[in-house]
């Protein structure tokens, strides 16, 4: 059976009670029973080993074996703030963002904006975070903020590196290369990386985020989608920091 399953309370003493989604797929997908041993993780950082106790329609009861810290997190936070695309595109786009150690999704709502992420939408890509968490091993959840327009969202943390995507030859701006970021960008306690929409960031949106202190950063000569770029950049980013801490 899969063996690793999210319980939405916080695991505090030797029994748990999952329901929902996570009982549903215990109790009626794999048939768990009495007996039965998986892991639990609560987002804290920490697993638990459980045992499974009793099982009903819509409840499974659990006893905690043991515990123990399992942090797989980045040593550096890492922040994408995306112009999200439609649909399939966005739940896939999270997934892969959770697998790379991505520690925040921010939705930012730009004039180009393909897709106006809703209330039933956030919960469906939260879903995706849990269900993404489950497959990579990440004990802790990848937090999905309520989106904001981009022009709202432009201030800079002091202890963050801010970056732009977007390709020199569309703009006049000043523009960077991953490859000059190379030496120095892991002193910063976090890194914040925005992506716009297929249509790119509108001259005044990128004109806010020069004046504001965000780099331009060029990924190349190709035109990529919003999750390609996304991801593209995650997985570089993830690759330096942790080549970087080993």
């Amino acid at each position: 059976m899969s063996r690793r399953f999210f319980s939405d309370v916080p695991i505090q003493s030797d029994q748990v009670t999952l329901d929902g989604s996570e009982a549903h797929h215990l109790v009626h997908v794999m048939r768990a029973k009495a007996g039965d041993e998986l892991i639990l993780f609560d987002g804290s950082g920490w697993e638990f080993r459980a045992r499974v106790l009793t099982t009903s329609r819509k409840a499974v009861t659990l006893e905690v074996l043991s515990e123990h810290a399992r942090d797989l997190e980045l040593p550096i936070d890492l922040e994408l703030v995306v112009a999200l695309p439609r649909g399939d595109r966005s739940d896939w786009l999270v997934q892969k963002l959770v697998e790379l150690g991505v520690s925040s999704l921010l939705p930012w709502k730009t004039s180009r904006s393909v897709a106006e992420p809703n209330a039933k939408s956030l919960a469906r890509l939260r879903r995706q975070v849990i269900e993404a968490s489950k497959q990579c091993g990440r004990n802790r959840l990848m937090q999905i903020q309520d989106p904001c327009r981009m022009t709202d969202q432009l201030d800079l943390d002091p202890q963050a590196l801010h970056l732009i995507a977007h390709p020199a030859s569309g703009t006049d701006a000043e523009t960077t290369t991953f490859a000059s970021l190379e030496d120095g960008f892991e002193n910063y306690q976090k890194l914040v990386i925005g992506v716009g929409p297929e249509g790119g960031f509108s001259d005044d949106e990128l004109k806010a985020a020069m004046d504001a202190g965000w780099k331009c950063i060029d990924l190349g000569d190709r035109i990529l989608r919003t999750e390609t770029a996304a991801i593209a950049i995650a997985a570089w980013c993830m690759f330096k920091i942790t080549s970087v801490e080993r």
